[in-house]
């Protein structure tokens, strides 16, 4: 019998059934046991040398919030003996359920440990889990959106970097980052064993999707930083284990038993004794053929369709024909977001990258992409690719026709009979949050839902003074104008929408909590501190908004 390493995470969870991902210290039978008497087991499997589960849970009540407990072999191993936490819980949705809170954000570093003083402030994740442990029957996501940077693989702690040099010489490339998958799942131990976070996802089920920092920062900016990251001899190595790390630990998750039930890769890593080479093939498979992937997937939370979108591994890097999304994947976010539309009241978008930006920085990216396409010639293609990886150039303006492309998805399924009430884009990875709000720029191209841009992040990270002082000029109005003379020089065409802020920018650590009930769509953005006499971290509400 292994003893429990990692988790329990809980991941999905509708109606009678729900999943829990477990790892293991060796190769066991998981089980769940419900105090309904629900449950579950099954077989670990091997990757790298780690035993992993992921115990499909049914027979539960729809409606109720079910007490669960963790075997490894028949022993208990969760909750954790003298835990200071309730009982973790299965809250699955009632078939009527009406009402669904959608909590979330990016960026995330791992909190220090206990009694260590923490340089970035409160973690946003910790300070949720704290509340929720005080009162548990008060008010909890029904799910958490993680939008990225759950690891950093590039920028690592003190601690992991002294982990990383008593296995290897840190002097030799890739220096103090991970190098491979043994790596990769030291840094979810980072993470996730923190005693709040490991408490908060054994109860409040989780979604989530990677972004560059879960690999490398600015992973698939261009096909010219391609060419160099795989002209390294330690690059494929990285991108293979972030991959199956990846797979393990987040993807796996992120689908429903009758996926997980259809899903090759699944079989083929629990097949055998050991799944290590299947998985590490599959990984071979995404890098040479994104297009033969999709790590984007829909999750239907009643009356609340949430699409989560790839916006790294899918992109056409080809300068002349670069899209944030390869064609398969653009079909079929279109085919989600149309399918039996008049059944969801909101549409959520889940999009690591922003689709809008504060203005300047938008027009600039456009122009970069304009300049690295030739637009303005061979001596400004190579000074408009050194500009893109100094300057982070890289979210949806950065590829035009993907921009408009998603407007147009949009319009589309906020439009005509049936269109939802909202359409929400939810992303991270700018440390700021605000709310922007776009306009079509044609009269009649604009759907008759309320869309919006919603940005969180980070959850636990730095903001340099730099990026608060950058962001707030990159919404003003000489900023605007100035985005203008960049827009000019790129020559480029009139965007298919424009766009206002509504809210922001904030800083801090922060979580957003979409609040949807009927066709009402309410907003509530609350910021990590410590304050009062005893300076205990706590949530607090930085602003509401009624966006229907």
């Amino acid at each position: 019998m292994g003893d429990l390493r990692l988790g329990p995470l809980l991941r999905y969870a509708d109606g009678p059934s729900a999943t829990v991902w477990v790892e293991a210290g060796g190769p066991c039978e998981a089980e769940v046991r419900c105090a309904d008497g629900a449950g579950g087991t099954a077989r670990t499997f091997q990757v790298a040398g780690h035993h992993y589960a992921l115990v499909e849970v049914s027979g539960l009540t729809p409606g109720a919030a079910t007490p669960y407990e963790v075997f490894l072999d028949g022993t208990r191993v969760w909750p954790l003996p003298d835990s200071p936490f309730p009982p973790s819980l299965i809250r699955t949705p009632a078939k009527d359920e009406e009402t669904v809170r959608v909590a979330f954000g990016s960026c995330r570093w791992a909190a220090p440990a206990a009694g260590e003083p923490d340089p970035v402030g409160p973690d946003a994740l910790d300070t949720l889990s704290a509340r929720i442990a005080a009162d548990p029957e008060g008010e909890r996501p029904d799910v958490l959106l993680l939008l990225g940077d759950q690891v950093y693989a590039d920028e690592v702690s003190d601690a992991t970097r002294r982990w990383l040099a008593g296995r290897r010489d840190l002097s030799e490339p890739p220096g103090a980052e991970v190098a491979d998958y043994e790596e990769y799942t030291h840094l979810y131990y980072e993470s996730w064993l923190d005693p709040e976070v490991r408490w908060l996802l054994s109860t409040v089920p989780s979604c989530m999707i990677f972004d560059d920092h879960d690999v490398i920062d600015d992973w698939n900016t261009s096909a010219a930083w391609l060419t160099d990251m795989r002209a390294t001899p330690w690059w494929r190595e990285r991108l293979l284990s972030g991959l199956m790390s990846y797979w393990v630990h987040q993807h796996l998750g992120n689908l429903s038993p009758a996926e997980l039930a259809a899903d090759p890769v699944y079989a083929a890593v629990r097949e055998g004794a050991d799944g290590t080479d299947a998985l590490r093939a599959f990984a071979a498979g995404a890098d040479a053929d994104a297009a033969s992937v999709r790590w984007s997937y829909r999750r239907d939370f009643g009356r609340v369709r949430l699409l989560m979108v790839d916006s790294r591994a899918a992109r056409v890097l080809d300068e002349q024909r670069r899209s944030m999304l390869d064609a398969g994947e653009a079909a079929w976010l279109r085919a989600q977001a149309l399918d039996d539309r008049g059944s969801y009241d909101h549409l959520l978008l889940g999009t690591s990258l922003p689709w809008l930006l504060p203005h300047l920085v938008h027009d600039v990216e456009g122009w970069n992409a304009a300049l690295c396409r030739g637009e303005r010639g061979a001596r400004w293609a190579r000074l408009g690719e050194k500009v893109r990886r100094a300057a982070d150039l890289e979210h949806w303006a950065a590829f035009p026709s993907s921009f408009d492309a998603l407007a147009a998805v949009i319009a589309e399924a906020g439009s005509g009979p049936g269109a939802p009430a909202t359409v929400c884009v939810l992303s991270g990875d700018v440390h700021h949050a605000y709310i922007a709000e776009p306009s079509w720029t044609r009269p009649g191209d604009g759907p008759s839902a309320r869309v919006v841009q919603l940005t969180c992040s980070p959850v636990h990270n730095s903001v340099p003074l730099s990026i608060r002082l950058g962001f707030r000029f990159g919404w003003s109005a000489p900023a605007r104008a100035l985005g203008r003379v960049f827009a000019r020089h790129g020559r480029l065409s009139r965007s298919a929408v424009r766009w206002r802020r509504d809210g922001g920018p904030w800083f801090g650590n922060q979580l957003m909590t979409l609040t949807l009930r009927g066709r009402s769509a309410r907003l509530r953005l609350e910021k990590a501190s410590a304050a009062g006499p005893d300076r205990k971290a706590a949530l607090r509400t930085i602003t509401e908004a009624k966006l229907s």
